[in-house]
């Protein structure tokens, strides 16, 4: 057998490996892609973080969220009401099998109050989502930079402080 049919023979059996891993593991339940975070202001002004997530599994629900980094951390909804953007807090988010759900700038995002300490650009820090079926699932957020506009957050700001 010459070293090239050999070579082929070795590439095609690890492509075929490597697709199988690929493909079985998101039919194992949930995964988030692509977490990331704004930087803060400090520890006075909150933060916000995003990732897509997807449901391989039966449908399930993200009930709530958690991170060492911030006192408290909230689902919110961005959404446009009589020519405003508003947000609002939401008790969870449904998932549905097969369907990404994006929480991005200007839609769900997870709001990352009472900072125990400033986020900077090229940290990182955990954030365990918590399902009503599935197991809790711990995912590691990057700071990214500021690059854009944060998502409005009309009607959570009483007396100077954050409601």
């Amino acid at each position: 057998m010459s070293r090239f049919t050999l070579a082929t023979i070795l590439f095609g059996s690890l492509t075929i490996a490597a697709h199988a891993q690929t493909a079985s593991t998101p039919s194992q339940g949930i995964v988030v892609s692509n977490p990331w975070a704004r930087p803060s202001v400090g520890t006075a002004a909150p933060s916000a973080a995003y990732f897509v997530i997807t449901d391989h599994g039966a449908a399930d629900r993200l009930v709530s969220l958690s991170t060492p980094v911030a006192g408290r951390t909230e689902l919110h909804e961005s959404l446009h009401e009589n020519g405003i953007m508003k947000m609002r807090a939401v008790p969870g988010l449904a998932l549905e099998p097969g369907k990404p759900v994006t929480l991005a700038p200007g839609g769900y995002h997870v709001m990352l109050m009472e900072l125990k300490q400033p986020l900077k650009a090229g940290d990182s820090f955990p954030l365990t989502l918590t399902f009503e079926k599935a197991p809790p699932q711990t995912v590691d957020v990057k700071v990214g930079t500021m690059g854009g506009a944060m998502p409005m957050h009309g009607g959570h700001m009483q007396g100077g402080q954050m409601r």
